[in-house]
């Protein structure tokens, strides 16, 4: 059965389709595009008018436009509209509308796709289910996830994210979700906003697409829970408040055991074990989170207990290889957490204490000791404190325990500044820099973790130092 017919799309749409065509998938990268895909020609960077023929070459089944491109047969199977982002979100509306089980939209500004991902393990085993790809969460990513969705999905995960007021509650109200989570609320896009209670108010605007009496579950520990929770009594919702202040899902402790994190919480006052294949505090309170959504769309809990177990995290998100340095001896490795593709000070804390508890390796290496060395890149977006946050994390106790602490970037420099000689590495103006020498500041036994916005680039050096080696995925 196909995604979309050309009938299909042009009522959901309104617009004109030029022949007889089905879709069994939709797509705006060519690059990824799979045969029979709808390809979306959005503007974004490029106009995206320029890839139909490129996109049908390869095989897609039709393409959404708003003219025929230049190099396009006028009989090529097409669906012309008058807007391709309008018309795309008009098709993921109708995607939604077809859809009868049930839909949990994610936000926060820390752990969204972690998250979304936990909730996509757990959920799987449990029925058909939907979700995001990657962080598709804005004006295109949210409508593109619902117009991608099987009619016959029987969960569906929608992320939503924003970088400025008024984002989410559009997005929120197109996808209609029957739950909702809020992971987090934390100092991120503060560019954007005059402060963290600024925030917390897009953030809880995501409870607006919920029906009266639905789930709106969100983090009791953040200093404007206040906010979330009135945001649930004004809409008529069943709030359900997660963390160490939970009064529904409370985290009572969380111990890390090497590379496992054991965690002890309470539902309504009944004790609640779950683990975790991954280090991390913060790992702990999405899980917790995501158990309690999962429950609230009448899932399994203990089947989710079991599935989140065996989660890792996505790529970018704290994912820890071990890279062979030697193609013989097995045991001359270093270990990497690759956390390259975001940051704020909430999630950099949440790193550097994962950091900090690594277990390094003695005696294999050159220098003889394994060190916890840290590779920093700039944090964006944080507004007229930006050079403060950077110099607060030189006072965290987890940046205290480590080895060698290495910066990227000009607001990153108030970091290095601060720190005591004995643990300041190299800093440099960008991630291309720093890759540069990147074997001499590596050795084996070390755990090294890579942090930055991703526009810093600290992917470049993740890379680099899987090319040091073959990696082996812990995860």
């Amino acid at each position: 059965m196909s995604l979309w017919t050309a009938a299909e799309a042009a009522a959901a749409t309104g617009g004109r389709a030029v022949g007889d065509w089905a879709c069994d998938g939709v797509s705006i990268d060519t690059r990824t595009i799979a045969q029979g895909d709808l390809f979306v020609a959005l503007k974004d960077v490029r106009d995206g008018h320029e890839f139909v023929a490129q996109a049908l070459e390869k095989g897609a089944g039709a393409a959404l436009v708003s003219r025929v491109p230049e190099g396009v047969a006028k009989d090529a199977p097409l669906l012309v509209v008058d807007d391709v982002l309008k018309a795309l979100e008009r098709l993921g509306a109708a995607g939604r509308a077809r859809m009868h089980g049930k839909v949990i939209a994610v936000t926060g500004s820390v752990g969204k796709t972690s998250t979304k991902e936990m909730l996509l393990a757990m959920l799987s085993g449990q029925g058909r289910t939907h979700a995001s790809v990657d962080s598709y969460n804005n004006h295109w990513g949210v409508p593109l996830t619902l117009a991608r969705m099987p009619a016959d999905s029987e969960f569906a995960i929608i992320e939503m994210g924003m970088n400025h007021p008024g984002e989410i509650a559009p997005l929120t109200l197109l996808a209609r979700p029957h739950a909702a989570l809020i992971t987090t609320v934390a100092p991120a896009h503060l560019e954007a906003f005059d402060d963290i209670t600024g925030i917390a108010v897009e953030k809880a605007s995501v409870f607006d697409g919920l029906p009266i009496g639905g789930a709106a579950v969100y983090n009791a520990d953040v200093e404007t829970a206040a906010i979330l929770a009135a945001k649930t009594i004004d809409k008529r919702l069943h709030g359900i408040a997660f963390g160490m202040h939970g009064f529904d899902y409370k985290l009572k402790d969380v111990a890390i055991q090497g590379d496992t994190t054991v965690v002890q919480a309470e539902v309504d006052d009944k004790p609640l074990l779950f683990k975790l294949a991954t280090p991390g505090r913060h790992f702990a309170m999405n899980g917790l989170g995501a158990l309690a959504i999962v429950t609230a769309v009448g899932g399994d809990l203990a089947r989710a207990v079991i599935a989140l177990g065996r989660w890792t995290p996505y790529k970018g998100r704290g994912v820890r290889e071990t890279i062979h340095l030697d193609p013989v001896e097995t045991g001359v490795q270093l270990d990497l957490i690759d956390d390259s593709y975001n940051a704020n000070p909430t999630s950099m804390a949440a790193s550097l204490e994962v950091l900090a508890g690594a277990v390094v390796t003695n005696g294999i290496g050159r220098i003889g000791k394994g060190r916890r060395i840290a590779i920093l890149g700039d944090m964006k977006e944080l507004g007229p404190d930006a050079i403060a946050l950077h110099a607060g994390i030189a006072h965290l106790d987890a940046t205290k325990s480590l080895d060698v602490v290495h910066c990227v970037g000009p607001l990153m420099r108030a970091l290095y500044d601060l720190l005591p000689e004995e643990r300041r590495g190299d800093w440099t103006q960008t991630a291309e820099e720093m890759r540069a020498g990147l074997r001499h500041k590596l050795d084996a036994g070390d755990v090294v973790l890579a942090k930055g916005s991703l526009s810093m680039k600290l992917g470049l050096i993740v890379d680099a130092i899987r090319k040091m080696g073959h990696p082996v995925s812990e995860t």
